[in-house]
């Protein structure tokens, strides 16, 4: 299919055929896919810990012997399901003490939103055609995160749509046809 080089939709000029699988399928069936690696805060760790993992990434990096690309995103944090199952809680619960702790809680977790909290999400990507050499690629990167004491799984479309969205998109969520004002 021959992409629309004068339309308005983002889409109908980017080289994507699909997202499926956990990878992104291009135009000419390369395949861009990776990991994503789970946020851990070393730094409530003791110094020597702390030096360990860094140097056991810095190890990983230099181990890695393709094109990749490093990407932190930063999602919105919903907690409107918390927040309703505390004003449930806050309702069912009769002891002033219990009801004024819970309130206490969804004063918190408003002060969260309204201050725009996010999460932090960090990606390793590649790009490749062979589906071989992709799998052995994932495997190896999280095996290599886990040494460093990380935990990474391969990304899933909903994980690639995020990257994309936050390229295109400014983070904004988008829909097929959406046109975002320049």
């Amino acid at each position: 299919m021959a992409k629309i080089t004068n339309s308005k939709y983002t889409e109908d000029w980017l080289p994507i055929k699909n997202i499926t699988n956990g990878e992104i399928v291009l135009d000419d069936n390369t395949k861009v896919t990776g990991v994503k690696v789970l946020p851990r805060n070393i730094f409530i760790l003791d110094e020597g810990s702390q030096n360990s993992i860094i140097s056991n990434l810095g190890d990983f990096y230099n181990s890695i012997d393709f094109e990749f690309w490093l990407i932190v995103s930063d999602r919105p944090v919903d907690i409107s399901l918390y927040l309703s199952q505390l004003q449930v809680l806050y309702s069912n619960v009769q002891n002033n003490q219990i009801r004024k702790l819970i309130m206490q809680d969804v004063e918190k977790a408003n002060d969260f939103s309204e201050n725009n909290i996010v999460d932090t999400e960090y990606y390793i990507i590649f790009k490749e055609k062979n589906p071989d050499i992709i799998q052995k690629r994932i495997r190896n990167l999280i095996s290599g995160l886990a040494s460093c004491g990380l935990i990474s799984a391969q990304t899933t479309n909903a994980d690639l749509r995020i990257v994309l969205d936050s390229f295109l998109n400014g983070g904004n969520t988008s829909e097929f046809g959406t046109v975002m004002p320049l």
